[in-house]
């Protein structure tokens, strides 16, 4: 009996010392519950991504004092961006012009491609704000973050916008949640249809990238739809654009291995532009930065943003010429607060600029109309000895200081001065929509109206060749008979021409044509108040 207390009384002494001790311990801190324990071995291993909930995608409108964009948010998408400052005509109410129609929107643009599969559709989306309109006042800025899951990827994109630019910029981080090393290809989309193109040889919709080598455009629906384009270099930029409009993406840091995919689908030209494959190690992170163009190609708005931006307006191999003439008519914009009386200041200007020469070469085709009996007098003498008919013909210009090329020299010399203005009157933004004589004298009938399209009358294309035709008979005659044909085909062969020009040119060159008219007028009564 004894000994079964004993027993008991044994056990009951172990099990104090076996539980009591350890909680003694454990009071003294000598020993780490296990609850701590697994605490602490939890802090100090890698920490998980928390579970992803996706939420369902909804609209998200950013409205700034430039344009009103709505977002969908189950990926990023772009649903709409109205241009506010740009109308799709001249009606007062005309709906602004949308850079991405609902038919641009099914092609998704502003959506990030993971190893070639769409993260707006094949992902899961969430985002950290429940709000749905932003209203931006001037010089504010916001921010969208959309988290994501897609290819086994954890996505975070945070899109900023600004009230006073056209550019969304996006910073991108991209992480491997996984245990083993996983290669990625990022993309970028931009896409535009052809609604805000007036499809005509002046204003057509392209696709367009920048490289090292400048601009690079292909415009063929034909070559879009069957094959589409390819390039890989440094690409500063891609996208879709017309004359006046540009949808592109632009990367921070372009580097050498960008490509660039773009094709025509749908009727929508559809812009990628793909950084080089990288290699995600598990639990490393990635960042990207990238911006997203979708406005007006304005020459300063897109210069701030980057000088290769700015090439998508294509000035020609005069650029640095058309860039002065577009600086000087800005100015004389300023002045007169109307588009067309400043092209008309300008061509007063280059007139005058050019007065001395025009000058020059009067006098050398008066001399040459002096010195004609006498060449056709060789020309008889020597109608079977042509070489001898050329020496005759050169003595009789030496003797009389006469240069035959000095006639065409100084036409030469104009002649980049008029291409360059010529593309720069093509390429302004500032001409879409802006109005010279609203109507015709006297009535309600709409005329110019539009610098950047067609005089819907012809008018000032008719007006113009019988200036020149008038130009032409004040002329002094060509020497040669042929050559008096060809010119007097010329005002006949500008006025077919000029038919379909935007109404900007045509009224510099209308307003050049009527100069020239004044400037022999008064050249031909200096030289017959020379002969009196």
């Amino acid at each position: 009996m004894q000994d079964s207390k004993n027993m008991i009384l044994a056990i009951v002494l172990c099990l104090v010392v076996l539980f009591g001790w350890g909680r003694f311990a454990e009071y003294m801190g000598w020993v780490t519950p296990p609850a701590q324990q697994v605490a602490q071995q939890a802090t100090s291993a890698p920490q998980p991504l928390p579970a992803f909930i996706p939420a369902p995608g909804q609209d998200v409108t950013v409205h700034t004092p430039l344009y009103d964009a709505v977002i969908y948010n189950g990926g990023g998408i772009l649903r709409s961006f109205n241009l506010l400052p740009y109308g799709t005509s001249l009606a007062p109410d005309a709906p602004k012009v949308n850079m991405v129609s609902p038919q641009t929107a099914v092609m998704a643009p502003l959506g990030l491609v993971i190893n070639g599969q769409p993260s707006w559709s094949t992902g899961k989306w969430a985002t950290e704000t429940a709000v749905k309109n932003f209203s931006l006042e001037p010089g504010a800025r916001t921010t969208l973050h959309l988290i994501g899951e897609a290819d086994n990827f954890r996505i975070d994109r945070e899109l900023a916008f600004s009230a006073d630019s056209y550019l969304i910029h996006e910073t991108i981080h991209i992480r491997n949640p996984g245990d083993q090393a996983r290669t990625m290809r990022l993309s970028y989309t931009a896409a535009a249809d052809a609604s805000n193109a007036t499809d005509d040889r002046y204003d057509g919709m392209r696709i367009a990238w920048g490289k090292d080598s400048g601009l690079n455009e292909e415009s063929s629906a034909k070559t879009l739809e069957s094959t589409g384009v390819q390039d890989s270099g440094r690409i500063f930029w891609a996208g879709a654009m017309s004359t006046y409009f540009l949808s592109a993406v632009v990367p921070d840091s372009p580097g050498g291995g960008m490509t660039v995919k773009a094709r025509l689908q749908n009727n929508v030209y559809r812009a990628a532009l793909e950084e080089p494959e990288i290699t995600l190690e598990p639990g490393e992170d990635k960042t990207w930065a990238v911006s997203y163009w979708y406005g007006p190609k304005e020459r300063s708005l897109l210069q701030s943003v980057s000088p290769e931006l700015a090439k998508s307006i294509d000035l020609g191999m005069f650029s640095l010429i058309a860039k002065g003439l577009l600086w000087l008519l800005d100015i004389f914009n300023s002045w007169v607060h109307n588009w067309g009386v400043a092209i008309m200041l300008l061509t007063v200007l280059i007139k005058a600029v050019f007065w001395p020469l025009t000058a020059k070469s009067y006098s050398s085709m008066e001399k040459m109309k002096k010195l004609q009996p006498r060449m056709t007098a060789l020309r008889d003498k020597y109608k079977d000895d042509k070489e001898q008919m050329n020496k005759e013909v050169m003595a009789l210009y030496k003797t009389y200081g006469v240069n035959p090329a000095s006639g065409c020299v100084p036409i030469l010399i104009q002649l980049p001065v008029f291409f360059g203005l010529y593309q720069a009157l093509l390429t302004a933004i500032e001409l879409r929509h802006a109005p010279f004589i609203t109507h015709l004298p006297f009535t309600d009938i709409i005329w110019l109206a539009d610098l950047s399209t067609k005089d819907p009358y012809y008018i000032t294309p008719v007006i113009m060749g019988l200036t020149m035709f008038l130009q032409q008979k004040m002329s002094p005659p060509a020497a040669d008979p042929t050559q008096q044909k060809v010119m007097m085909f010329l005002p006949l062969i500008f006025t077919v021409l000029f038919l379909g020009f935007p109404s900007g040119l045509v009224v510099y060159w209308l307003v050049n044509s009527i100069l020239s008219i004044a400037q022999q007028w008064r050249m031909i009564q200096k030289h017959n108040a020379v002969r009196a």
